[in-house]
């Protein structure tokens, strides 16, 4: 049992990177929200690298992130992925809820032209 939430974010963090698994033709999409900004990359796990990467501190926006600047991410991410020939992608939430920015985070992907 957790007994705070880092703990529990771990805990699910583990259990979410044991099931999925990014490759060159499927890349995984990672998610890291603080309380400062939202952070978001590609990651081709057979090689080990990250292929690209969109942030909110990159849009400019010192105010804080709010759902429409996560949305904004994830279209600039979608944005730079399919300029470098990434189209489909497995969706890593890292241990956060679906819900409010890490939601649309991953629907300004979609709308970005990402398929998951």
């Amino acid at each position: 049992m957790a007994f705070n939430k880092y703990a529990r974010r771990l805990r699910l963090k583990k259990g979410i990177r044991n099931k999925i698994e990014g490759t060159t033709d499927k890349p995984r999409l990672s998610v890291f929200k603080s309380n400062k900004a939202i952070y978001a990359q590609i990651i081709d796990d057979s090689k080990g690298h990250t292929v690209m990467a969109a942030s909110s501190s990159e849009l400019g926006g010192e105010g804080g992130v709010t759902v429409e600047v996560s949305k904004e991410v994830g279209k600039k991410l979608a944005e730079k992925a399919v300029a470098g020939g990434v189209e489909r992608i497995v969706f890593d939430r890292n241990g956060n809820i679906y819900h409010g920015k890490i939601k649309a985070l991953a629907e300004g992907a979609r709308e970005g032209g990402l398929k998951f």
